[in-house]
């Protein structure tokens, strides 16, 4: 495969001087850091008042981890470390609490977070002659400006079409030629469903590409899209925190999402220890950003769940990859004391044919005890006046849940769009179970 580079010196650079360039711009952002309230008096607990207190990427152990809380606690203006006439521009998320946690960007932030997102969307073999449909959430949330900005950077005719609207959404790719989408996972089943709904054959676009984000989803969600649509799906990851999209992509050879480590350092450790795993093992992913000044954040525990995938890549980059994320440690289910994740039922799901492509995890109290019902679309060729087939598929289902999850779960059936649709990130579970339990 003839692999494309946005940035060949800084992509292939050998792993010690990537190393000394990660400590040369650790530095520099703990200098950045020391001049925010918050880092300040957390800093110097650590013994560390100046930038050159950092000998070695071994040091950045010795700072503290930032949590979600902490940057909630520090709003609005507690993570600044430039003066409020530098910044131009700022992003924020809300969480279950209200306050949001709040990011700050100087011209130059931009420019470089700009370079990290063209550098992934190029990695995947686009250019100048695609024609890139942005079908996510514009605003505040970084996704959509994340992409947009690096859409033209490598210059690509961008499309700002926002979620939503699969009419207009058909309407754009056929009009324009679009040949690259960014939208997620559940967007992109929606459209595949409304497109044989409508009629529209798949020979009127020219979609050659998709860029799946802002939820977890599994590899067989991936494959069934790439069926559906007959595309190459490239996953992606970001977060607020860390900048948005731009932290790590997948390549042309799909093997694992190359973390961009002149712009971040990532550690991978145990969550409940917070001890460093072994290489290989799953563990809780921890950022330190590098490529940002107006909002400097060290060691911040991000909640995902993946590991380091050892060895070389096929496209010789020397940035290290991540696998698959498996989940968040804070989406963990505990269900009559059975712990699980949301992906686990999607692997299962995704992985039959007769499926269809929206489901819905649902949790109650039954008296003492929980109750998971899981319901899944199927296709109408299913609903008929002989139950029976119909039958044996919600056993199959729930006899292939219960070797899984160690769960013996209800399975529903329902038809094919009768299940509710998110234009953002699709709610896939409903814990209905009361607060206090």
């Amino acid at each position: 495969m003839n692999y494309q580079y946005w940035n060949r010196e800084m992509e292939l650079l050998p792993r010690d001087d990537l190393e000394l360039w990660q400590l040369s711009q650790l530095r520099e952002t703990v200098g950045h850091a020391l001049r925010t309230p918050f880092y300040r008096e957390r800093l110097a607990r650590s013994g560390i008042r100046k930038s050159d207190d950092i000998k070695s990427l071994d040091d950045l152990r010795r700072v503290p981890f930032t949590t979600k809380n902490d940057l909630r606690e520090g709003f609005p203006y507690g993570f600044l470390s430039v003066p409020r006439e530098e910044v131009v521009r700022l992003h924020a998320s809300s969480g279950t609490t209200g306050t949001p946690t709040t990011i700050y960007y100087t011209r130059d932030d931009l420019e470089k977070w700009t370079g990290f997102v063209a550098r992934c969307i190029y990695s995947t073999g686009c250019d100048n002659t695609d024609v890139f449909q942005n079908m996510i959430t514009y605003g505040l949330f970084t996704g959509g400006l994340g992409f947009h900005q690096g859409g033209e950077k490598v210059g690509m005719l961008v499309i700002p079409s926002g979620p939503g609207n699969t009419s207009r959404q058909f309407r754009l790719m056929q009009d324009f030629g679009t040949t690259v989408v960014h939208s997620t996972p559940s967007f992109l089943l929606h459209v595949e469903s409304r497109m044989r709904e409508e009629g529209i054959s798949r020979d009127s676009i020219k979609l050659r590409r998709a860029f799946a984000g802002a939820e977890p989803y599994s590899e067989d969600t991936r494959r069934r899209i790439e069926e559906l649509l007959r595309i190459d799906v490239y996953n992606s990851y970001g977060l607020s925190e860390m900048n948005g999209p731009g932290v790590a992509f997948e390549c042309q050879a799909k093997n694992g999402l190359h973390i961009w480590e002149d712009g971040y350092i990532v550690e991978i450790v145990n969550p409940d220890t917070l001890e460093p795993v072994r290489e290989g093992e799953t563990g809780e992913l921890v950022l330190t950003i590098l490529c940002r000044k107006a909002s400097p954040i060290l060691r911040y525990r991000t909640r995902d769940l993946t590991g380091f995938i050892p060895g070389p890549c096929p496209c010789g980059r020397t940035h290290r990859r991540l696998r698959r994320f498996t989940g968040r440690t804070d989406d963990m289910l505990i269900i009559n004391g059975v712990n699980m994740f949301p992906s686990q039922i999607e692997e299962v799901i995704m992985a039959m044919k007769e499926v269809g492509n929206n489901y819905v995890i649902e949790i109650e109290k039954a008296g003492a005890l929980d109750r998971l019902t899981v319901k899944t679309e199927v296709g109408p060729e299913n609903f008929m006046d002989d139950t029976r087939p119909l039958n044996a598929l919600r056993e199959k289902i729930r006899r292939t849940l219960q070797t899984s999850i160690t769960i013996n779960p209800r399975v529903e059936l329902h038809e094919s769009g009768s299940l509710p649709v998110s234009e953002g990130k699709a709610v896939r579970v409903i814990d209905m179970r009361p607060r206090d339990m």
